[in-house]
This record gives structure tokens, C-alpha cells and sequence, in this order.
């Protein structure tokens, strides 16, 4: 069968062969949600689920580059495997302006089974790209621990001034402090089980993984881990306008 594929593989609702342009018209930011049914895919099988969208909603995607052609779709950071979310952001460079507050409903009806946009807003096309901007990443992590033992541990984590850890995969293995990498970290009850809330660096000076910290801590293998939200460095307004005018105000 031809036309659009969604990520799971199964085609998606027909769409238009829409006019792929260079043009760069308007930059939009998409807030999404990654449900248990998408924490498996891969990043360039979600891209290509996200340009099949946009397609099938009638939503033009500048597309860069001369032979192959590529949408100027942009992910805010990875998401560790198996991870759920609330939070991701993706950067999408339009041909054709959009009223924003609309995208969210007509991408909806064609995403894959897992995946949900929830906003969508308008960013200044000079602004850095996104995962330039990303700073930290918020995370809730369930354990079934007592609650009184995952304090000690967040205690007695976070007075250390540095953790040194190794990380082996595979061949590779990666040495770093890892308690650079967390901001914060606290714990409390929920619904039967321990909820550590955890705050991870998520920037071009380091990634901190949940799984990762959970082991530093001496806690058992997570029940679930969630990312609930980006955080990104704020852009000055003087700066937004220099990027935008190409002077300062």
C-alpha cells in the first residue's frame, strides 16, 4: 500500500502530496506526550512519524537540503528506552504560517498509538535551536522501597561532593561525576509505592539517566520512570531581538 507510514508500521489516513518547499515561513514548537505504546521507537523512525502527520493534517514542513530532502524537524533531546513522558518538545520550520493554537487537534487524529501533541506555539526563527536550549529534565521514578531508606540514600547522595561512576555498555565505557549531574532529588509516598522526584542535568555539559542515578543511590531496578518536563535556558529579550533585527534595541 502507498502513502504515509506510521511509526508502528501500519499506514496512516491518506494524505495530500503536499509541495515539499524550502521555504522557512514559521517555526513552531510542539509539546508532546510519549506513551508505553512509542517508548520503543527509535528517533529517526519518530521523525518519520511526525513528517507523516504533518503531511496527512495538510500542514506544509520546509524541507532542506538539494537531492535528499529532509523536513526541518527538530527533537528538543532523547528519551532514555522504555521512558514515558509529558514533556518533549520538537521544533518543526514551516513552508506555509499556521494559526499554533490549531496543530495540536489536527496533527492528533494521525499520530501513532503512544504519541500526543498537546501544544503547540509560536518561536522567533532566529531563536537557537532547541536542544541547544535544553538545560534539565525533570523526572518521577517509582520504587518499591520504604520510603525511609530512599531518604537515607537521597541524603546521603546528595551531601557527597562528587559521585565518580562508570558506565559500561557494550565495549564503551564512560567514566564521570555523577552527582554534577543532578540538581535534586527528593522522595515521597505514592499510591503504594516510592516516588522519587529528580531534577537531571540534560545539556550539552552532561546527561544525567534516571536508571543510572537509581543505581548510585543503591535503590532497586525502577517500577516506572516518567519524564514530566524540559527545561530550557530562558533567551533575554534584548538577545531575541538581536537575533530577529540583527541589532540590540
Amino acid at each position: 500500500m502507498n502513502g504515509p507510514v506510521a511509526a508502528d508500521g501500519r499506514p496512516s489516513v491518506a494524505a495530500p502530496q503536499l509541495e515539499r518547499s524550502a521555504e522557512k515561513a514559521q517555526r513552531l514548537r510542539v509539546r508532546f506526550a510519549r506513551g508505553a505504546e512509542a517508548a520503543e521507537i527509535g528517533h529517526l523512525d519518530l521523525t518519520r512519524a511526525w513528517e507523516c502527520a504533518f503531511e496527512a493534517a495538510g500542514i506544509h514542513l520546509s524541507y532542506a537540503g538539494a537531492n535528499r530532502r529532509q523536513p526541518r524537524l527538530t527533537l528538543a533531546a532523547g528519551l532514555p528506552q522504555g521512558v514515558t513522558s509529558d514533556g518533549e518538545l520538537l521544533d518543526a520550520v514551516l513552508a506555509v504560517p499556521v494559526e499554533p493554537r490549531t496543530v495540536p487537534e489536527r496533527l492528533a487524529p494521525h499520530m501513532p498509538p503512544g504519541l500526543a501533541p498537546l501544544d503547540a506555539w509560536e518561536v522567533g526563527m532566529g531563536q537557537p535551536s532547541v536542544p541547544t536550549v535544553v538545560r534539565y529534565a525533570d523526572y518521577e521514578v517509582d520504587v518499591s522501597a520504604p520510603e525511609s531508606d530512599v531518604r537515607r540514600a537521597i541524603e546521603s547522595f546528595l551531601a557527597a561532593e562528587s559521585i565518580p561512576w562508570r558506565d559500561t555498555r557494550g565495549e564503551k565505557v564512560r567514566e564521570y561525576d555523577i552527582r554534577a549531574l543532578v540538581q535534586g532529588i527528593f522522595a515521597a509516598p505514592c499510591d503504594g509505592v516510592t516516588r522519587l522526584s529528580m531534577r537531571l542535568a540534560a545539556g550539552t555539559g552532561g546527561v544525567g539517566r534516571p536508571d543510572q542515578v537509581m543505581k548510585a543511590l543503591g535503590l532497586p531496578e525502577p517500577l516506572r520512570v516518567h519524564r514530566v518536563r524540559l527545561v530550557l535556558a530562558e533567551v533575554s529579550p534584548a538577545r531575541d531581538a538581536w537575533r530577529r533585527r540583527g541589532r540590540y534595541l
